[in-house]
């Protein structure tokens, strides 16, 4: 066996068991190795999105990353039963397009969604994936997962600048990203995170054309969103 990836599933495991987050020096002790190991070690599975750290806590918890692979292994079809009824309420209210969407790699997988019954609407397909970049989506998990936020500037290093990181805080600060033409010309679209315990699940988004759509309009879809959203926990 290698032993760099038997150890790094021991880290795994043990942070898992206990409780989803642990000191290095638990770490390095519960693993039987030394606190610089263990600290290179978890420092990598930081780097892929497999840990990850939260403000103010020393502890290493479990990563977005292998929180989805447990998601495609079995709750995914939970996730959208669950928020099917919170879709139907935003078309509803809204007349226009809303869709669930998960993580998935470094894409965005659309689990469920409620096309807009207008003639001129966004398209969108339960079951497709499309990629995360220049989407309210991308900007949503840029700003609540770290560990995909340290891939995606890896991958895209020529997008990291002053206005990403803007847009990122302004995210945080808001609950909610905007997409004003950015992936899709003519069309404009908001999304918000379904967090559950400081981790990001899901998305909730919305979108259509940008003529029945400005800024101020979505801005009210995303409080719509949000408040709908609330309800559902």
């Amino acid at each position: 066996m290698i032993q760099s990836i038997e150890r790094a599933v021991a880290i795994l495991e043990f942070i898992a068991s206990n409780g989803g987050a642990a000191r290095l020096t638990e770490i390095a002790n519960e693993v039987g190795i030394s606190k610089t190991t263990a600290h290179n070690i978890v420092n990598t599975l930081l780097h892929l999105g497999y840990a990850q750290k939260q403000q103010g806590d020393m502890r290493y918890h479990l990563g977005g990353r292998i929180l989805n692979l447990a998601r495609v292994m079995g709750d995914d079809n939970e996730l959208r039963l669950l928020w099917h009824p919170v879709l139907e309420r935003i078309a509803q209210i809204t007349g226009e397009t809303v869709y669930l969407a998960v993580p998935s790699g470094d894409d965005v997988l659309y689990l469920d969604a409620i096309e807009s019954s207008q003639t001129l609407r966004t398209g969108c397909v339960a079951g497709t994936r499309e990629s995360m970049k220049d989407s309210a989506i991308g900007l949503v998990f840029l700003a609540f997962m770290s560990g995909f936020r340290q891939r995606f500037i890896a991958k895209y290093p020529e997008l990291l600048d002053s206005n990403l990181e803007n847009q990122i805080q302004a995210v945080v600060e808001d609950n909610y990203a905007l997409d004003l033409e950015n992936h899709t010309a003519g069309f404009h679209c908001v999304a918000i995170p379904i967090q559950e315990n400081a981790d990001i699940r899901a998305c909730l988004g919305l979108s259509g054309p940008a003529f029945r759509l400005p800024e101020e309009r979505l801005k009210e879809a995303a409080q719509i969103m949000l408040d709908e959203s609330c309800l559902n926990k």
